[in-house]
């Protein structure tokens, strides 16, 4: 099985921009889990809600969470990523990757 990984909006990639590489490989390396295998543990993905769902990084004592959603049963659209300090996710971070969900979606049925 393999999944194909999409980025909308350059939100992702614009996080990625601000990380070293090493913490960028790791990041990498969760994607290709995503990619790749058919069930992951809740260490490396977690479900938020409305069908928006994170994936877990944790490296040098960081933790990192980037906001994705399933699309079409294979297809991953990922959307912002950030530096998680406290220990619940914040609200603005789930906020902000609920209204790319939904521009999402309006841009992809515009387009149709």
């Amino acid at each position: 099985m393999e999944r194909e990984i999409k980025t909308y909006g350059g939100y992702f990639e614009s996080f990625m921009e601000t990380l070293d590489e090493s913490t960028q490989e790791k990041i990498q390396y969760g994607l290709l889990l995503l990619k790749t295998q058919e069930r992951l543990s809740t260490k490396f993905i977690k479900a938020i809600r409305n069908g928006l769902f994170e994936l877990r990084t944790e490296w040098n004592s960081n933790i990192y969470r980037v906001f994705f959603i399933f699309d079409e049963g294979n297809i991953v659209v990922l959307f912002n990523g950030f530096q998680k300090k406290t220990q619940k996710t914040p609200n603005k971070e789930i906020k902000l990757a609920l209204q790319i969900k939904e521009a999402y979606y309006a841009d992809k049925q515009s387009q149709n």
